[in-house]
């Protein structure tokens, strides 16, 4: 939730000066002038036209960084209709005041936004009555590792990514659009956290629909200073006055903003049902948080002060001034889910590296059948009526449902840490 005026209000005005924000994304964590994408862009320009110009476009989960950017990147090929849906009201809210006050941004003329969830009966009869669709990207999704604390969080995540994915499946199956694109996470890849599994369960789902319908997916890196990210938070905690906290052993591949829309768009149009698409990242590619906080406060022309703990960080803070050195605090991991890299493929998978400059596709997503995963769902959710489970029973029953997964339980929580 962003803060108010009066919450913005600074002690002894320490706010530092924030920096440009895209620029240093491109100097210091994708180390990329031009979007990665771009060559894949402009080499398919017109079948994208041809696939996208006059097309009536809904997008799920619209007001989000990742979705909000595939937004823009498809607008450029002017579609005739545009519908945007998110539960964020606010965040809809700056979605069009961003796309009506860029003067360089096509908006078509039929453009609306309605804050819902998409699995509500109000969504069922505005989809059916506005319809039909030719594009429709769903980016609604529990995205964090954080959101698995207890039963009830996992709860309402797999709900999220897995029940209601199936129910909208259900609902296109009946009115089929050209292309579906519904967005899935490295972490899927051998997943070790219960949102890894639920979004990896959700990619066995739609692939059980990609005879009927013309299904794409992508995994993509961490998306550099993401609504609710790490990164994104520093800045909530400079305007606040308040210490910087830091993982000092996780390291991730990083794209940007507008790159996340972009690799999204050309998964959701070029692809070929059933296929999961990933940025082609080279190992070397990823970045330590770590190093990116550094950079970030020699960037701001800031020094900063290491702390030993989280107490201390936070006490030293109540003093800093704006000519003092920042309290940061760098913590070794020991969360629960928590991986300290990134793949986007495992050794199973038959991957093509030369179709696109900068996209990898994976072509042998494993496809059960519609009633494989039906019997799956009807298991997750008599358990999670049953009354009796808790976390263990819910991840174990997962792993049941997919060999790949190896959970990494420490009784920590990201909601325990700064």
């Amino acid at each position: 939730m962003p803060l108010t005026q009066s919450e913005y209000k600074p002690k002894e005005n320490k706010n530092m000066h924030i920096i440009d924000i895209p620029q240093f994304i491109n100097t210091h964590i994708t180390k990329r002038a031009e979007s990665l994408f771009g060559k894949d862009i402009e080499a398919n320009k017109e079948i994208l036209s041809k696939k996208i110009a006059g097309k009536s476009v809904l997008v799920i989960g619209g007001a989000g960084t990742i979705g909000s950017s595939y937004i823009k990147a498809i607008l450029k090929f002017k579609p005739g209709k545009l519908f945007v849906v998110d539960t964020n009201e606010n965040g809809l809210t700056e979605l069009t005041r961003t796309l009506r006050s860029d003067a360089n941004m096509y908006v078509p003329e039929d453009y609306r936004t309605y804050p819902m969830n998409f699995g509500d009966p109000v969504f069922r009869k505005m989809f059916l009555a506005e319809g039909p669709f030719h594009i429709v990207a769903n980016f609604a999704a529990h995205k964090h590792v954080r959101s698995e604390k207890d039963k009830y969080s996992i709860e309402a995540m797999i709900e999220n990514n897995v029940f209601k994915a199936k129910e909208f499946l259900d609902l296109l199956t009946e009115n089929k659009p050209e292309h579906f694109f519904c967005v899935s996470t490295d972490k899927a890849a051998n997943p070790v956290n219960v949102m890894g599994a639920s979004k990896k369960l959700m990619e066995e789902v739609i692939m059980s629909y990609s005879n009927e319908l013309q299904i794409t997916t992508a995994r993509f890196a961490n998306v550099a200073f993401s609504n609710g990210s790490l990164l994104a938070g520093y800045i909530e905690r400079l305007l606040q006055n308040q210490p910087i906290s830091c993982p000092a052993d996780v390291k991730r591949f990083f794209v940007s903003p507008e790159e996340s829309g972009q690799i999204c768009m050309l998964a959701c149009m070029l692809g070929n049902s059933g296929e999961i698409f990933f940025p082609k990242l080279a190992e070397e590619e990823m970045a330590f948080f770590k190093d990116i906080t550094i950079d970030f406060f020699k960037a701001s022309n800031r020094p900063i002060v290491e702390c030993k703990s989280d107490v201390e960080a936070k006490e030293l803070a109540l003093t800093t001034t704006d000519k003092d050195p920042y309290p940061v605090y760098f913590f070794k991991t020991d969360t629960s889910g928590e991986k300290l890299y990134e793949e986007f493929y495992t050794d199973t998978d038959v991957v093509d590296q030369d179709t696109y400059d900068s996209l990898g596709v994976i072509k042998n997503a494993r496809k059960l059948s519609q009633d494989q995963i039906s019997a799956t769902i009807i298991e997750l959710k008599s358990l999670m009526d049953s009354g009796t489970y808790d976390k263990t029973a819910i991840v174990d029953l997962l792993k049941q449902h997919l060999p790949d997964f190896e959970h990494i339980e420490t009784g920590r929580s990201l909601d325990q840490k700064m």
